[in-house]
């Protein structure tokens, strides 16, 4: 039989065609501008920039709990605003520290100690990620109590979903190793990471950063383990600390790159949140020169529609904060009381200052650290004179108010430090009042500090609807998700720490 030359030549001509386009494959099908791996100090700065959460709403956590516990900006409205303004527990907003920081920023952070913990020219990151994972989980655990921590964020490396909550105790214990070797792991030999968006590769500050970090954590046990707590001041201080205001661990922000604390406020949220009178009523007491800076009000507004520039004034004599125990009903029985005309007629946060979409935020500052230092030195734990640690943390934030464009006069700093010196018979409440101050809008950090130091006397919120039976919020309740994914290792949490309300108190806030 003759073979068909057409057929063949079709089949011939078929497969050369084939083998042509299968030559170069790989090649033509990789897309070459979308990357499949991130740089570890790129994923260690998105850690960074998460840690202060992803949107305005992520916010929320911190506008409706933590400002209102430490009695710094309250609501008088209900529903997705309560928290802290009734003393209940709103599922909505509890769960938000959770959510960001294990979903996002520890598995960032993991991700950058997986990728550099065995390389040795990332040495580094790898210390500098160790650093920030240990003030992540500070955060968390200070917020919960007895968290994932030693199996946490290992969904991807080992498989780990359902992992064990580990005592509070015991995870203060490795935080505090960890910044104490991993400061000490960060070397100068190296060529500087400058991607860096805290520091710009600069090791020297990155070290001041870790030790100060461990300052904060040491303190954190004085009323549970004050050997513990000496030991690692001591450590701290030897490693050396935050030296100025230069050396403050800051987040940075742009017109485009928004504080969102700052872009929730001025968007929907603009006519929801006030100062509360607690905290406008210390400033104005102390003739404090931070308050036109923190304060405005939009005088003899009826409505959110009347809180206009014509009606700002930061004049601190006209300045009223709003009273705590109220919602958006009852506040109108003290209106007049208050001198107010309605509920839109109180002090709020100064949009233009403090909170403007620029304003940066701070992990971790001069000032709470000189504060830090002269409560140690009360305790004996440092050298040095109380009153000069005191002294300079007050010159420090009040220095650092030149960061949101308002430069407070050295003759307004030195008459303020003139007229309040320590007083070594009230020296913690002192000292833990002007921390208070210096943490505004860092809200976990402001929590955590009143708890543990019983700092200022805050008066229990009057709320009549409150669900607190205690005097005040000590935690944030577990999410309900956990429930669902994680119920045994959570129950054993429960039983450990006790009831998931809002009244018990974490393993460091002992009850004296």
């Amino acid at each position: 039989m003759k073979p068909n030359i057409n057929y063949t030549l079709t089949l011939v001509l078929s497969l050369s065609l084939l083998m042509g386009c299968d030559q170069g494959f790989d090649t033509v099908n990789t897309n070459k501008v979308d990357p499949t791996s991130l740089a570890a100090p790129m994923v260690l700065n998105k850690a960074i920039i998460n840690t202060n959460y992803l949107d305005g709403f992520g916010t929320l956590g911190m506008l409706t709990y933590n400002f209102g516990i430490v009695q710094q900006i309250i609501t008088p409205y209900g529903s997705s605003l309560s928290g802290a303004n009734y003393d209940q527990v709103n599922s909505s907003n509890t769960p938000l520290v959770w959510q960001n920081f294990y979903r996002n920023v520890l598995k960032q952070l993991v991700a950058v100690l997986d990728q550099t913990k065995s390389d040795p020219l990332q040495v580094n990151t790898y210390q500098a990620a160790r650093i920030w994972k240990a003030y992540v989980f500070m955060i968390l655990t200070d917020t919960y109590g007895d968290i994932p921590y030693f199996e946490a964020g290992q969904g991807y490396t080992t498989e780990i979903i359902t992992p064990k909550y580990d005592a509070q105790q015991d995870i203060y214990k490795d935080l505090l190793k960890e910044l104490d070797e991993a400061s000490a792991g960060l070397t100068t030999a190296q060529t500087p990471i400058v991607t860096d968006i805290l520091y710009g590769g600069d090791v020297a500050k990155w070290k001041k950063l870790g030790y100060s970090f461990m300052l904060r954590a040491a303190m954190r046990l004085t009323k549970v383990d004050p050997a513990m707590a000496e030991t690692y001041v001591k450590k701290a201080v030897a490693g050396g600390v935050l030296q100025s205001n230069a050396d403050n661990s800051t987040l940075r922000h742009t017109a485009i790159y928004n504080n969102y604390i700052a872009n929730h406020l001025q968007a929907r949220e603009k006519t929801n949140f006030y100062l509360a009178a607690p905290f406008v009523d210390y400033l104005k007491a102390n003739n404090d020169p931070r308050l036109p800076i923190f304060a405005v009000r939009y005088v003899g507004a009826k409505g959110g529609q009347e809180q206009v520039a014509p009606r700002a004034s930061s004049d601190p004599a006209v300045q009223i904060g709003m009273p705590m125990g109220y919602n958006d009903v009852s506040i109108n029985t003290v209106l007049a009381q208050n001198k107010v005309v309605s509920l839109w007629d109180f002090t709020q946060v100064n949009l233009t200052t403090v909170l403007k979409l620029d304003a940066p935020e701070y992990h971790l500052t001069y000032a709470q650290t000189q504060f830090l230092l002269a409560e140690a030195a009360v305790r004996g734990w440092v050298t040095g004179a109380p009153a000069d640690y005191y002294a300079k943390g007050i010159r420090a934030n009040l220095e650092q108010m030149a960061s949101y464009g308002s430069t407070i006069p050295e003759a307004s700093i030195k008459a303020y430090l003139d007229a309040h010196p320590l007083d070594a018979t009230k020296a913690l409440d002192q000292i833990n009042t002007q921390y208070w101050v210096a943490s505004f809008l860092d809200g976990t950090e402001a929590f955590a500090n009143f708890r543990r130091s019983g700092f200022p006397a805050l008066k229990k919120n009057p709320y009549p609807g409150s669900e607190v039976k205690g005097d005040f919020i000590r935690r944030m309740p577990y999410p309900d998700s956990e429930i669902v994914v994680n119920s045994g290792k959570l129950n054993e949490a429960i039983t450990r720490q006790g009831p998931n309300t809002l009244d018990t108190r974490v393993w460091w806030d002992k009850k004296l």
